[in-house]
């Protein structure tokens, strides 16, 4: 599967990248950007840094905690809505009676 998004290279060719010591500038881009990391991320990865990250993940895996924290209230927003389609259905009534005035 890396292989494939580092554009088709065979499973020897992903085995000898991930082997070497080390990994010129150019491929580490690849493979960080295939990976979905930063260049940086990749350089300074350590089992600690992925032991700790995994053991402190819980704490941030809520959606209000990665910044989905609304800056509304959300009630006030479905209290519009409903107004709003109130309003909408007092005026078909209203051109139904009108409807009915004339004839």
């Amino acid at each position: 599967m890396l292989g494939q998004r580092l554009g088709g290279i065979s499973k020897q060719a992903v085995s000898k990248i991930e082997q070497s010591e080390k990994i010129d500038g150019e491929n580490l881009a690849r493979v960080a950007g295939a990976l979905g990391f930063t260049t940086e991320a990749v350089r300074h990865f350590t089992e600690d840094n992925l032991v700790f990250f995994i053991q402190n993940m819980h704490d941030y895996a809520t959606a209000y905690e990665h910044n989905f924290q609304c800056t509304f209230n959300p009630i006030d927003k479905v209290v519009e809505l409903y107004e709003r389609l109130l309003q909408l259905e007092r005026n078909k009534v209203q051109i139904l009676q009108e409807k009915l005035k004339e004839k």
